[in-house]
């Protein structure tokens, strides 16, 4: 598909979008709906993501990445999305995964984990919810305590994403339980540490290749050297990995709507009623024009968060713009691809056609990460602690 659009992207970022997207047509996009009906992890794409450097995207060189930058990377995970939702989470949930290491962690830690993860050796996952505390994360109730030269963890954490898979999860205790957010502590906890065990996997709506499990901590054992930050700091800690991290679930949003878009604009081409293909029917034409736009006005978003982490940015401008990109790719994933149905017809809602795929894969990026109406809230509190020029004073 010649889908040409602007972009600010440089020749070496343009050379490397072209190396994952033909690996997405080319190798992914054949495999996607069988990885949808099985429901079975994707290890073939972990290894093609490994053969091609993929998860070094994520990564600086001095860790065995690329170092080319957050804006490429979210270009990346948006060529994946197109073709399959679920193994663009692969790459984004590395990066979830290993941003407290990047964050927080000190120069060992780093050393000791990032190369891993860089070269795909290892998957990671980001353990923060559990099933009575997912957007209130103060009510968690995981503990941790020091013994010794040791942290001893109990608790157990739901709905995280590589559970099983992942050989290193960054994992949120409370190391005070009576002192809400100033209580949580962070940890790297390894998939072999003592007493810790994957108690099931869900089945889902959609992402089906992606595992989403229980983990439980049974006086589980890690070194005290696993710590990252300070005891006390892991909120904020988690909260840094979340602004980071949300716009790699934009990115997967908007790569799915582009892709339900493109594939609803191909079979409108083809497909006539009335003596003409109906993507000569105004209507039609309406939804495919609403469609396109809303695509387009989400990428602008999304690539203006990549930009700003490129060029340093911080704080809560960068809070803000990656709250409002993962609000806006995410609705225009289920708007768009709801759309992407409809046009199909009765072939949108079987399984033969792509697009009934998307929408089922489209509503979670509408829930993880932050629900929507957490986005609101974090965009509404960003905006009223901003100094604004009053206009109305002059009205």
């Amino acid at each position: 598909m010649g889908l040409v659009t602007w972009d600010r992207l440089t020749p070496e970022q343009r050379e490397l979008r072209d190396l994952v997207r033909t690996l997405a047509r080319e190798r992914i996009a054949p495999r996607a709906a069988e990885i949808d009906a099985s429901g079975d992890f994707p290890w073939d794409v972990v290894e093609l993501f490994r053969e091609n450097d993929v998860f070094a995207l994520f990564f600086e060189e001095r860790f065995g990445g690329t170092g080319t930058g957050t804006l490429l990377a979210l270009v990346a995970i948006e060529e994946v999305a197109k073709v399959c939702a679920t193994s663009a989470l692969l790459l984004a949930v590395q990066e979830l995964g290993s941003l407290g290491i990047k964050l927080a962690g000190t120069a060992e830690q780093q050393e000791r984990w990032l190369p891993r993860l860089a070269g795909g050796e290892w998957l990671a996952a980001y353990a923060l919810t559990e099933s009575g505390s997912g957007s209130d994360s103060a009510a968690m109730r995981t503990t941790a305590r020091r013994v010794g030269d040791e942290y001893v963890l109990d608790g157990s954490k739901r709905f995280i994403t590589n559970a099983g898979v992942a050989q290193l999860y960054t994992v949120f205790a409370k190391t005070d339980p009576d002192a809400g957010h100033a209580g949580i502590s962070a940890f790297v906890v390894e998939a072999d540490a003592p007493g810790f065990e994957v108690a099931r996997i869900e089945p889902k709506m959609g992402i089906k290749g992606s595992t989403t499990g229980e983990l439980v901590f049974d006086e589980c054992r890690i070194p005290a050297a696993s710590l990252l930050g300070s005891e006390g700091e892991g909120f904020k800690i988690a909260m840094r990995i979340l602004d980071r991290s949300r716009p790699g679930v934009a990115a997967q949003a908007l790569g799915i709507a582009q892709g339900a878009t493109d594939y609803a604009l191909e079979y409108a081409k083809t497909r006539e009623t009335m003596g003409k293909p109906i993507a000569q029917h105004q209507l039609i034409q309406a939804k495919l024009a609403d469609m396109e736009t809303e695509c387009e006005a989400a990428r602008g978003i999304l690539y203006r968060f990549g930009q700003m982490c490129d060029d340093g940015v911080d704080g809560p401008e960068l809070t803000k713009v990656s709250a409002m990109a993962k609000l806006k790719c995410g609705d225009v994933a289920m708007a768009v691809t709801t759309d992407a149905v409809q046009i199909l017809g009765g072939y949108g809602y079987i399984k033969e056609y792509p697009v009934e795929r998307y929408m089922r894969d489209a509503k979670i990026t509408q829930i993880y990460e932050g629900t929507q109406e957490i986005q609101r809230l974090v965009i509404a509190r960003e905006m009223l602690r901003e100094s604004r020029a009053l206009l109305t004073a002059s009205i």
